[in-house]
């Protein structure tokens, strides 16, 4: 008798970054934050408990030096990850989209995916202990229909200053609310 593993889902951890880098992005993250108005006005009006640039800038990459030294540093990351996932591009994977979040004690972001992307991930900056984990879903959870509960429908990280997350796009995953007292800086992004 032969049982195999079909299909795997991968997940990439990486540590990146050093107390200088992680300050410097930390300190541009809370310069967002307070000065994009627009960004501040998307998550209001969208409940967001905190701050996002995810619908107000595009180019922080060419506004910050250090994002875009990160911006390097993430696609280096996510060649590795295309080619452990045997992905046939014929090119590297490119940054499509890069935005920073800051995430009040208590926020939460519910279930969701990263369309018109191959690679997502998520670099931690701030991290306060008993902050919200991110949580990634068995991606054939909708096909079981009537098969039994698993114990690992649900992976649960749990974040650090300093950690690289990398999946596919459409691996969906969620930001469970946290305790943590202080504000969780991380910069989301997409590859194309």
């Amino acid at each position: 008798m032969v049982v195999r593993s079909l299909f795997s889902t991968l997940l990439y951890e990486a540590e990146l970054g050093d107390g200088q880098m992680l300050g410097e992005l930390a300190h541009s993250i809370r310069s967002l934050a307070r000065d994009d108005a627009a960004g501040i006005g998307w998550s209001r009006d969208k409940g967001y408990r905190g701050y996002t640039s995810y619908a107000s800038l595009n180019d922080l990459p060419r506004r910050d030096p250090g994002v875009a030294d990160l911006g390097k540093l993430l696609t280096r990351h996510a060649a590795k990850f295309a080619e452990a996932a045997s992905f046939n591009l014929g090119r590297k994977p490119r940054l499509d989209s890069l935005w920073v979040n800051l995430l009040k004690t208590g926020g939460n972001h519910s279930g969701h995916i990263h369309p018109h992307a191959i690679i997502s991930g998520t670099f931690y900056v701030e991290v306060p202990p008993a902050s919200g984990a991110i949580r990634f879903e068995d991606p054939r959870l909708p096909l079981m229909m009537a098969a039994p509960p698993r114990e690992d429908s649900f992976v649960t990280v749990t974040p650090r200053p300093g950690l690289l997350l990398l999946w596919e796009s459409w691996l969906r995953h969620e930001v469970l609310a946290g305790a943590g007292k202080g504000d969780r800086l991380s910069i989301s992004f997409n590859f194309a």
